[in-house]
């Protein structure tokens, strides 16, 4: 017999070992390792050790939760949107609202509240309050900014426009 096929009795050496000397596995068919294991044994023999399982006294640990500072920034950006998904779902409840005007309803009903949320692509003020110079260009800056200068400078295309004079001959 070759043995028992689990590991937990020998080590793949011996099994491996005890199936050439059965004739199961020929010499020309023997492992490559094998002739180096032989003649370079570990210093202990690898074992396998079944680990004993406690079963009286202490309870298992509990594991304790992890919180990163990443999961704390993520709970204050979502916190918002879920009282509004919660708000949502309120109004919808009631059954007051149209479809249509339930979303712009329940953005009121937060900024009431004191929790505003922007849409995508609309400004977070609104354009009343907003400061013109922020509209403006660099380059219409500039150019009025040279315009305005002593001995000021001509920028292409924005010339006042004058009359010419005619030359009779």
């Amino acid at each position: 017999m070759a043995g028992s096929r689990l590991e937990k009795f020998g080590t793949v050496f011996t099994r491996v070992r005890d199936l050439m000397r059965s004739g199961v596995v020929k010499q020309s068919d023997k492992p490559i390792w094998y002739d180096v294991y032989k003649t370079f044994p570990p210093m202990k023999d690898p074992l396998y050790v079944r680990p004993v399982a406690k079963r009286y006294g202490k309870k298992e640990e509990a594991v304790p939760d992890i919180f990163y500072r990443e999961d704390e920034i993520r709970l204050s950006f979502f916190l918002p949107f879920c009282r509004f998904v919660e708000k949502y779902t309120e109004f919808e409840s009631q059954g007051e609202l149209e479809k249509q005007s339930l979303f712009e309803e329940t953005g009121k009903a937060l900024l009431a509240e004191g929790l505003g949320l922007r849409r995508r692509g609309i400004p977070a003020v609104a354009s009343e309050t907003r400061n013109p110079v922020l509209g403006m260009k660099l380059t219409d800056m500039l150019a009025e900014q040279q315009a305005d200068a002593p001995g000021g400078t001509r920028v292409p295309g924005k010339e006042k426009p004058t009359q010419a004079t005619l030359n009779p001959q």
